[in-house]
C-alpha cells in the first residue's frame, strides 16, 4: 500500500513539473503573474547591446511603414477574403470547358457602348485581342470573354475609375457570374492601404492583374501580368540594349536605384532604407521626397539632401551603365522600372515580398531576376558581388530574350495571357517550361504541331539531334495541260535523281483535273498529286502528306540540276532554322517617300529568298496557317510575290536571322513565261516570277496614282506587301546579309575529280 502511495505521489510531482516546464509561457499570463505582464507585452526588438554595435538603420525603418493607420495581416487578409469571393475557383471548377470543344479557342470582346469611356491601355488590348487569330465576332463561338468596361484603373480616387460596374455587367446576358470571362487590371485599391479591391465582383471571371498578391492569387486560375505605362507600343515594340559589342557584362555601376521615397503609408519601408546600400561608387542608390502635394509637410532631415543628390544623376545613363538594378515595390507591389530594367539588360533585383511575378506559371524568373527579400536589404550589395561574370552574361541575354518575347509591346503581353489560358485547356497538349524559356520563346512554339523537342527546327543543337536525311518535294503547279509540260518534267527527273529525296508532291492549283498517272514520268521515288484551292498561299498550308523535315518548295517553272539540290540540302541540314535557296531578292528603306522598298537589283545585300526554289522546315507550314492571322494569309493571295516576302518574314521574326543563299548553274532563263491560269478567275495568279538573276533589275519605279500610299504614290504589289506586314509586326522583320555559300573548291583552278560537285560548273 505504502509502494502504491508513493508511485501516485511521483506520479503527480511528475505532472505539475511538465505542465511548469512546457506550458510555463501559458501559465505567466494567467493573473497570478502580474509581474510579467508588461514584460511580454514589451515591443520587439529591445536590443541590450546598443551601445557595442554599429547603427545601420533605424529600427523603426525596418518594423512598419510608418502609418499607425495600416491594415494587421488579419485584417488585410478579411480584405481579401471580401474581394475574392471565388478564393477556391480553379479552372476546373469555375471554368466551363464545353464551350471550347466545337470551336476551339476564340476570344469574344463585348461590342462598347457609345458613351462608354476607354482608357488608352484598355484599347491597346481590346486591339490586340481583336487582331489575334483567336478572336471572333460571334459570342455563340467564344471560349473566353473579355469586358468592353474598362477594368484597368480601380482607384476610386483617379479620374479613370467607373462607377457602378457591379451593376452593368450582370446586366450582360453573357456574364453567368463570370464563368469564362477574363478580367484585366493594372491598379487596384486606394491611399492609404492600397488593398487588391476592385471595387466590383469578380465571380468566377479569371482576373490578369498587375501587382498580384501570392495571398490573393488563385494558382492555375489567375494570371499575373506586367505593370505597363499608357505610352507602352501596342505591337513591335523597341529593341533590347544589350547587343554584340557590348560585351564584356561588367559596367561602370554595380547596383542602381534612382526613384521616390515615400515619407509614410504603404512601402515607405523598403524605399527609406535604400540609402544605406549608397556608397558613391559602384553602388548609386539615389531618393527624392519632391512627390505628392504635401511632402513638405512630411519631409524629414535628409530629404533635403537627397534631392540635391537625386539630380544629379541621369535615370537612363544609370540603366544603360549598370548591371543591377534595383526594383523595390512603390505603393503596390509591382513599378514601371521593372520593364524598364528588362529592356535595358540591367538585371533587376526584385524588392517585393509576396509579388506574384509576371507570367511566373511558364516563365522562370531565376534565371533572369535576382529575388531578394526587403528585410535584409543589407545583404543585397554582398549577393550581387558574388554572381560570376559568366552568369551574369546569363541573365543579361536572358532578360533580352523575355523582354523582345512575352513583354515589349502589349500585344505580346496580351497574347501571352491568352496563350496561358489555352494551355490549361488541353493540358496533354501544352508547352513545356522549356519552349517558354527558350529561343524563340512560347508565342511561336505551337503545342498544336507538337509536343516534342526534337520536331521543331530550333532546338537540333541543344538536344545534339539533327533533322531527317530525306526531303519532300513540294512543287506548284498552275498552267492548264492535258499532260504535264516539258519544265515540269525535266524538274521531276533532276529532283527525284536526288538521293536525298524521299517523295514529290505536286500542289495541283487548277479545278479541272490533273492529267492521268500515266502520263507523269516514272520514278524512283513516291509522286503523289494533291488538289489545291488556287490560292498562292496554298503552298504553305500544313500538309499531312509531308512526312520530312526539308521541304524543297518549287515552282514549275523552276530549273535545278541534281547537284544544285544535293548541295543546298546538304546546306540545309547545317542550318534547319533558316530558309536556304538559291534566288534572291531585298528590301530597302527609301528615305526619300519614307516607306520600304523591295528590289531585284543584284547588289551585296539580301534579305529574302523566293520560295520558287528554297528549302526550308515544314514546321513553318503550321506557323504560317496557324500563327499569322487570317488577313495577312489573305495579303499573300492578293498581291504578287507577296507569299514570298511573308514566309521570310514570319522565319525572320522567328529566328532574328537571315535566309542563305547558295550557289547555282548560271544557264537559267531571265523571266518565266507569264503563268496562264486554268480558266478566267479560277486561280488567283501573280504575274510571271522573276526566276534568275542573271540581269539586274532596278527598283520598283515610281509611279504617281491611287489613293493610299505614301504621298500619293502608287505602291507596287512588293511594296504595299512590305508596308502592311511592317504595321503588323510593328516593325520591318526582314534581316539583311552578304554571305552566299558555295561548295569547297568551287570555282578553283584544280581538278573536277577532286571537287564533290563539279556540274555546278560546267557550261
Amino acid at each position: 500500500m505504502q509502494t502504491r502511495k508513493k508511485y501516485i505521489f511521483l506520479t503527480f510531482l511528475a505532472s505539475w513539473l511538465l505542465l511548469f516546464f512546457f506550458g510555463g509561457d501559458q501559465l505567466r499570463r494567467f493573473t497570478f503573474f502580474p509581474g510579467r505582464k508588461a514584460e511580454a507585452q514589451r515591443n520587439w526588438p529591445r536590443w541590450t547591446d546598443q551601445s557595442l554595435l554599429k547603427s545601420f538603420a533605424d529600427p523603426r525603418e525596418l518594423q512598419g511603414d510608418g502609418d499607425p493607420s495600416l491594415l494587421s495581416p488579419r485584417e488585410r487578409r478579411a480584405a481579401r477574403v471580401s474581394v475574392y469571393k471565388s478564393s477556391r475557383c480553379r479552372m476546373e471548377t469555375c471554368f466551363d470547358f464545353s464551350r471550347c470543344q466545337k470551336h476551339g479557342f476564340k476570344v469574344f470582346t463585348y461590342p462598347r457602348g457609345g458613351d462608354q469611356p476607354l482608357s488608352e491601355s484598355y484599347g491597346k488590348i481590346l486591339s490586340s485581342i481583336q487582331r489575334s487569330r483567336y478572336y471572333t465576332p460571334r459570342p455563340e463561338e467564344a471560349c473566353l470573354f473579355i469586358l468592353s468596361i474598362d477594368t484597368l484603373d480601380r482607384d476610386h480616387l483617379s479620374g479613370q475609375y467607373l462607377h457602378n460596374v457591379d451593376e452593368k455587367i450582370r446586366g450582360f446576358p453573357l456574364w453567368n457570374g463570370g464563368r469564362n470571362h477574363l478580367i484585366f487590371n493594372l491598379y487596384s485599391g486606394t491611399w492609404p492601404n492600397y488593398t487588391e479591391d476592385l471595387g466590383f465582383d469578380l465571380g468566377q471571371a479569371i482576373l490578369a492583374k498587375a501587382s498580384f498578391y501570392t495571398q490573393s492569387f488563385r494558382p492555375g486560375f489567375d494570371i499575373s501580368i506586367p505593370l505597363f505605362s499608357k505610352d507602352h507600343p501596342q505591337r513591335g515594340g523597341e529593341k533590347g540594349w544589350l547587343y554584340q559589342d557590348s560585351i564584356p557584362p561588367k559596367k561602370k555601376y554595380l547596383l542602381v536605384f534612382k526613384g521616390k521615397r515615400y515619407l509614410t503609408g504603404i512601402g515607405s519601408g523598403t524605399r527609406n532604407a535604400l540609402h544605406h546600400i549608397h556608397n558613391g561608387k559602384d553602388i548609386i542608390s539615389l531618393t527624392t521626397c519632391k512627390h505628392g502635394k504635401d511632402w513638405e509637410k512630411h519631409k524629414d532631415p535628409r530629404c533635403d539632401q537627397d534631392n540635391v543628390d537625386y539630380e544629379k544623376f541621369d535615370y537612363q545613363e544609370l540603366l544603360h551603365n549598370s548591371t543591377f538594378c534595383i526594383v523595390p515595390r512603390g505603393r503596390r507591389l509591382g513599378s514601371f522600372r521593372f520593364l524598364e530594367a528588362l529592356q535595358a539588360a540591367c538585371i533587376p533585383v526584385l524588392l517585393s515580398d509576396g509579388w506574384e511575378l509576371p507570367f511566373a506559371e511558364v516563365i522562370d524568373w531565376g534565371k533572369a531576376a535576382v529575388v531578394g527579400n526587403e528585410r535584409l536589404l543589407l545583404q543585397i550589395p554582398s549577393i550581387v558581388r558574388c554572381i560570376h561574370p559568366e552568369r551574369i552574361l546569363a541573365f543579361q541575354q536572358q532578360t533580352q530574350f523575355l523582354w523582345d518575347a512575352y513583354f515589349s509591346s502589349v500585344d505580346k503581353i496580351v497574347h501571352t495571357t491568352l496563350e496561358i489560358i489555352k494551355d490549361r485547356l488541353l493540358p496533354h497538349r501544352s508547352r513545356s517550361r522549356f519552349l517558354w524559356n527558350t529561343l524563340p520563346g512560347g508565342l511561336l512554339a505551337l503545342p498544336d504541331f507538337s509536343t516534342h523537342l526534337g520536331d521543331f527546327p530550333f532546338y537540333y543543337l541543344q538536344h545534339g539531334s539533327s533533322p531527317s536525311e530525306k526531303f519532300t518535294a513540294f512543287i506548284r503547279v498552275v498552267s492548264p495541260a492535258g499532260s504535264p509540260s516539258q519544265p515540269i518534267l525535266r524538274l521531276i527527273q533532276a529532283v527525284s535523281g536526288s538521293q536525298y529525296c524521299a517523295q514529290i508532291l505536286v500542289l495541283w492549283s487548277c479545278k479541272e483535273p490533273p492529267p492521268p498517272r500515266g502520263k507523269w514520268p516514272q520514278t524512283t521515288v513516291p509522286l503523289t498529286i494533291i488538289q489545291g484551292r488556287g490560292k498562292l498561299s496554298d503552298r504553305f498550308l500544313p500538309y499531312a502528306a509531308i512526312q520530312t523535315d526539308a521541304v524543297l518548295s518549287l515552282d514549275e517553272h523552276s530549273s535545278l540540276s541534281t547537284s544544285e539540290v544535293d548541295f543546298a540540302f546538304g546546306v540545309w541540314r547545317s542550318f534547319p532554322e533558316r530558309i536556304v535557296g538559291f534566288l534572291t531578292r531585298s528590301h530597302f528603306w527609301d528615305p526619300e517617300q519614307g516607306r520600304w522598298g523591295y528590289t531585284s537589283r543584284w547588289t551585296n545585300e539580301l534579305s529574302i529568298v523566293l520560295t520558287a526554289a528554297a528549302f526550308y522546315h515544314r514546321y513553318y507550314h503550321s506557323l504560317f496557317t496557324e500563327y499569322l492571322p487570317a488577313g495577312l494569309r489573305e495579303l499573300a493571295d492578293s498581291l504578287a510575290a507577296c507569299e514570298d516576302i511573308l514566309m521570310n518574314a514570319l522565319v525572320a521574326a522567328v529566328t532574328k536571322l537571315p535566309p542563305i543563299k547558295v550557289t547555282q548553274h548560271k544557264q537559267h532563263k531571265d523571266t518565266v513565261p507569264r503563268q496562264v491560269g486554268c480558266e478566267d478567275g479560277d486561280v488567283e495568279t501573280s504575274p510571271a516570277r522573276e526566276w534568275s538573276p542573271s540581269a539586274p533589275r532596278s527598283p520598283p519605279a515610281k509611279v504617281k496614282g491611287t489613293s493610299g500610299a505614301a504621298g500619293g504614290q502608287r505602291l507596287s504589289p512588293q511594296q504595299d506587301c512590305l508596308s502592311q506586314l511592317a504595321d503588323w509586326f510593328g516593325y520591318m522583320p526582314l534581316v539583311s546579309s552578304q554571305l552566299r555559300l558555295d561548295p569547297v573548291l568551287f570555282k578553283d583552278q584544280v581538278s573536277v575529280l577532286r571537287k564533290k560537285y563539279p556540274r555546278l560548273e560546267r557550261p
